[in-house]
């Protein structure tokens, strides 16, 4: 599995576990299980991205499209990452079903929405230019196991872009 699909695949179940939420708001229950489930995923997609796709880009990535670099996709993407995680963990705070919860997770789909679009038009375009076929393959593996050994009760750390820049363009 190429590295690319793996994640495009992981940006539709997104899209389609917010779709469900939409449909669960008169179901608490149902949308609590979703949301936990959705939440864990986005975070563990987060991670699995940071450890081994953004790395890659830094090394490799030139920019592409309506990004003059590899750095500026990376932060960006970095930063958003913080911004869905962000949204979504302050739903924890609330009651689930509440208008203040529906705000959050609204926030969230928001947050990963915008962030999806530019992912998919600016980082993944650069990588299926840039980045060997056999080498998107190797990563894809890699990031499949990481999802598969991180697939609930996901913690994530948020992280400064520019650090996070500093520490992998050179990995």
């Amino acid at each position: 599995m190429d590295i690319v699909d793996c994640i495009l695949a992981d940006h539709d179940r997104q899209r389609r576990w917010f779709a469900a939420l939409d449909e669960a708001r008169d179901d608490r229950d149902s949308a609590a299980k979703i949301f936990n489930r959705l939440r864990d995923h986005l975070e563990a997609h987060a991670m699995a991205e940071e450890k081994y796709f953004y790395p890659t880009l830094l090394q490799l990535g030139k920019g592409a499209l309506d990004s003059d670099s590899a750095d500026e996709t990376t932060e960006d993407a970095i930063d958003d990452h913080n911004k869905i995680a962000n949204a979504a963990d302050a739903a924890l705070n609330e009651e689930v079903g509440s208008d203040a919860w529906w705000e959050c997770v609204d926030k969230a789909n928001y947050q990963n929405s915008a962030h999806l679009s530019e992912e998919e038009r600016q980082g993944l375009t650069d990588f299926r230019r840039r980045v060997p076929l056999e080498k998107r393959v190797a990563l894809g593996l890699k990031y499949l196991a990481f999802e598969a050994d991180h697939v609930t009760n996901v913690e994530r750390e948020e992280k400064d872009p520019d650090a996070y820049i500093k520490q992998n363009e050179n990995a």
